[in-house]
């Protein structure tokens, strides 16, 4: 019908002439909001048809070639119809090109042994090479990044990259990092240098790979492990670099792991999202809503999620919501999701969260 034959339509009335018999109405057809429209929304804290959710895991068996962590990466995300895919690649994977060794023991959340660290002196962390991170085991995680873009070409990428400490703290271990940071803290910074380089162009490359963002993780940003100072001299320059290096991704999600976070501490990180274990340790989403202006990324508590009935799954996706008033708020987990958790608690977020 054209323009002209519209309003003739009108003007004629309903069948049958004035006072006839109208027809009903055609009911309204709500528009489909797409998965990049509904995470741009609550990345700005605007009201959203219903909240992101996504989880991510560990696929230990699936992990050391790009062909079958991308399989394996495809499919959990579609069979659960998450949001955005937060891709997992082995834990460590920054280490291997600098001589990490590590393997697997059966555990819950899918994460690698370290069975040798490349730094056991001091001069070890001078003698950290620069890396190329376009080859290697970076090199790896880009081709798997480069292949889930193809099967996904419209959907959220986030790309996981660690933060300069972290790796720093895998390389030597825990309890050397702390020496060689309050006994030798000049050649940790030298180390430290190398490790953002090389950490700030494997980020940039992430987005040529596909990435819509990163991931950024940071497993150091604790009391139970480093002082405020401690870190602020140590994690936050570098944190700050490599988020510098990946400012043209679309999206940068922070994680703080651990207990007794310094959340207040990287509330004004250069980053759209806070994610931390929410449920097992300060703040919980509400107060964390009272002191961070950006979206708050969590709700789920692994243990329930793994040992729990689908109903209580369910009740912490309905109290996430009610925490937050569902704006700025992408619904997931504090941190990965263990390999055992059943399909029928997966299943169970999904269709709280849509019917909520």
């Amino acid at each position: 019908m054209q323009r002209g034959e519209l309003r003739g339509a009108v003007a004629r009335g309903p069948p049958g002439g004035p006072g006839g018999p109208a027809l009903p109405a055609p009911p309204l057809r709500r528009r489909v909001v797409t998965k990049r429209e509904r995470l741009r929304a609550a990345l700005r804290g605007e009201a959203v048809d219903r909240p992101p959710v996504a989880l991510w895991r560990h696929f230990p068996r699936e992990d050391a070639r790009p062909q079958t962590l991308a399989a394996a990466h495809v499919h959990f995300y579609t069979t659960y119809d998450w949001d955005f895919l937060k891709v997992t690649p082995a834990s460590g994977y920054y280490g291997d090109d600098w001589g990490l060794h590590a393997g697997y023991r059966p555990n819950r959340e899918g994460t690698r042994h370290y069975t040798d660290r490349p730094v056991k002196k001091v001069a070890d962390w001078a003698g950290l090479r620069s890396l190329d991170v376009t080859a290697g085991v970076y090199g790896r995680e880009l081709h798997t990044l480069h292949l889930i873009r193809e099967a996904l070409s419209e959907d959220i990428i986030l790309a996981t990259v660690f933060s300069p400490l972290s790796i720093a703290r895998t390389l030597c271990g825990d309890q050397a990092l702390l020496r060689y940071l309050r006994e030798q803290p000049d050649v940790l910074h030298q180390g430290l240098a190398t490790i953002t380089d090389v950490t700030g162009r494997f980020a940039a490359e992430t987005l040529n790979a596909g990435a819509d963002g990163i991931f950024f993780a940071t497993q150091c940003a604790t009391t139970d492990y480093l002082t405020e100072e401690e870190y602020e001299e140590f994690g936050r320059p570098y944190d700050l670099q490599v988020l510098d290096a990946a400012a043209q991704a679309e999206v940068r999600l922070l994680h703080l792991h651990g207990s007794h976070v310094m959340f207040d501490l990287v509330t004004d990180y250069p980053v759209d999202a806070i994610n931390w274990h929410d449920r097992q340790t300060p703040p919980t989403l509400a107060e964390a809503r009272q002191r961070y202006s950006g979206c708050l990324v969590g709700g789920l508590d692994q243990e329930t999620l793994s040992r729990g009935t689908p109903e209580e799954v369910a009740g912490q996706v309905h109290d996430t919501i009610a925490q937050t008033s569902g704006r700025g708020l992408i619904i997931a987990a504090g941190c990965v999701t263990f390999v055992d958790t059943p399909d029928a608690n997966l299943h169970a977020v999904r269709t709280a969260v849509a019917h909520n």
